[in-house]
């Protein structure tokens, strides 16, 4: 990964930061939407004609586990809510936009998460990998990105300009506050608020920590062999204090975490989207 590339990533990651806090930023026209339907979070990123962010939403949500629609209703009208907010702060219509899936979704799970974003109103041209739409924003310099969700860890690995190698793994953040339930005697979602709480996180690690060996290790064992020489960790659960740590640990190989990681996937799949091009 080039210094050129981490820069540039990031200064669009927090450039869609500053929309999802509400800084409309006009854009050029041309509009095309992202649309991240998660294990915990719904995301919608908009992005105009030059790739510039210009707008976005953040909800937190399940509607999908494991990569698998489990609330088609309810994630619809998320969607569909936010566009409409997205239209009127605009003052556009949005027509065109892709989403994603975590590598190896089988295909009826791959339609159904289409089917939400099209039901919502969007012409979608694309669906992708997530790690893959990942690339978009974080170059294809030789490295490994690795979206840590909710629910999956999705592995891409990239060598000379082209994606080589993909997995999934149905180990991600909500197996974090599993544990974290468990240990304390508390319930899911009080859990969950524990675990979201970044002042928590040093005393919590030791209780996560045989979680994210486990992460590890899956990165460990797809990129063996690969010549792996950088990590790039995005998605939501990356952002875990101490998670950096483990992976370099257990891999030996050196550990990049963009600020705004979990922004970096859904601002993929917008950037990637190609206007009016269906497949």
């Amino acid at each position: 990964m080039s210094l050129n590339d981490t820069k540039f990533g990031e200064e669009l990651c927090k450039t869609f930061w500053d929309c999802i806090n509400g800084s409309i930023h006009s854009g050029s026209g041309n509009y095309r939407v992202g649309v991240d339907l998660g294990t915990a979070n719904v995301v919608t990123a908009v992005v105009d004609g030059d790739d510039n962010p210009v707008a976005g939403r953040i909800k937190r949500a399940e509607v999908v586990r494991d990569g698998i629609v489990v609330n088609f209703v309810e994630a619809r009208n998320i969607v569909e809510s936010m566009l409409q907010e997205l239209r009127q702060d605009l003052g556009a219509d949005l027509e065109y936009g892709a989403c994603a899936v975590p590598p190896g979704t089988r295909e009826g799970d791959f339609r159904a998460v289409r089917y939400v974003v099209e039901s919502a109103g969007l012409q979608v041209s694309d669906v992708f990998e997530e790690p893959v739409a990942a690339t978009k924003v974080l170059g294809m310099e030789d490295q490994v990105i690795v979206d840590i969700g909710g629910g999956t860890t999705g592995i891409s690995i990239v060598k000379s300009g082209q994606v080589i190698y993909t997995a999934d793994e149905p180990t991600g953040g909500v197996h974090f506050t599993l544990v974290i339930a468990g240990n304390y005697g508390i319930d899911i979602d009080e859990a969950e608020e524990m675990k979201l709480n970044a002042v928590n996180h040093r005393r919590l690690l030791p209780i996560v920590k045989p979680v994210m060996e486990k992460v590890a290790t899956i990165i460990h064992e797809h990129i063996m062999g690969h010549g792996v020489e950088k990590i790039c960790l995005v998605g939501g659960t990356s952002s875990f204090e101490g998670l950096k740590d483990v992976v370099e640990q257990i891999t030996g190989i050196p550990v990049y975490v963009p600020e705004h990681c979990i922004l970096v996937t859904p601002l993929g799949i917008a950037l990637s989207c190609r206007r009016g091009g269906f497949k």
